[in-house]
């Protein structure tokens, strides 16, 4: 099985303070992670560092320049107390194709739904993911996303640490392996508690999260 699954677009490592998260990945890898936009009205921001190819690590958290949002931020932001890689996108090649080809197998990521955020420069970015609500509660099973004409996060110059592997853990890890493949994708999975977790390449060598 590859140690990188097939059209992964980015991981998600969510926190409750986004600043200490990007010092702290700062810390642990020497590399510092860019500023990547603020979700409008979804109270948060995020900081991108690309993984390699069309792969990047997306480090989500409350925005505290934003009023609190009329329900629940994105990724638990809310409910957490320490940071965590809590899920991961991949881009197919046709996004409605590949939602009508996992329904057919019997899993439903959910609608497409549009979505933006404004870059540091002003740019608006659009692109349409399946809604999370429909996610996998587990989080392994990753949701969908098609950027369309808008400029991929990894055409920006974004600072570098390539992903080496990933992997996750799940107290079943038979139920889960049909739902990733019937979406065109592969992880490795092993039994355990709920978990994702993701190794990367630094100047400091490698260096794990989860």
């Amino acid at each position: 099985m590859n140690a990188i699954p097939p059209f992964l677009d980015h991981l998600v490592l969510a926190a409750p303070d986004l600043a200490a998260a990007v010092a702290e990945f700062t810390r642990r890898t020497g590399v510092a992670p860019a500023p990547g936009g603020v979700h409008v009205g979804r109270g948060t921001r995020n900081h991108l560092v690309a993984l390699g190819d069309r792969s990047y690590l997306e480090i989500i958290g409350p925005d505290p320049e934003q009023c609190a949002p009329g329900g629940p931020r994105p990724f638990e932001a809310d409910g957490l107390t320490t940071a965590r890689t809590l899920t991961w996108a991949i881009a197919p090649p046709d996004l409605d194709a590949a939602i009508a080809s996992a329904r057919d197998q019997g899993y439903d990521p959910g609608p497409a739904t549009p979505m933006s955020r404004r870059r540091p420069d002003g740019t608006l970015l659009r692109w349409r993911l399946t809604d999370g609500e429909d996610a996998h509660p587990s989080g392994l099973v990753p949701f969908l996303i098609d950027w369309g004409d808008a400029p991929h996060p990894t055409a920006a110059d974004l600072p570098r640490t390539p992903l080496l592997t990933m992997s996750a853990s799940a107290p079943d890890p038979a139920g889960i392996r049909p739902l990733v493949r019937s979406l065109g994708t592969e992880l490795t999975l092993t039994t355990g508690p709920v978990g994702l977790s993701f190794t990367v390449d630094t100047p400091r060598g490698p260096v794990t999260f989860g």
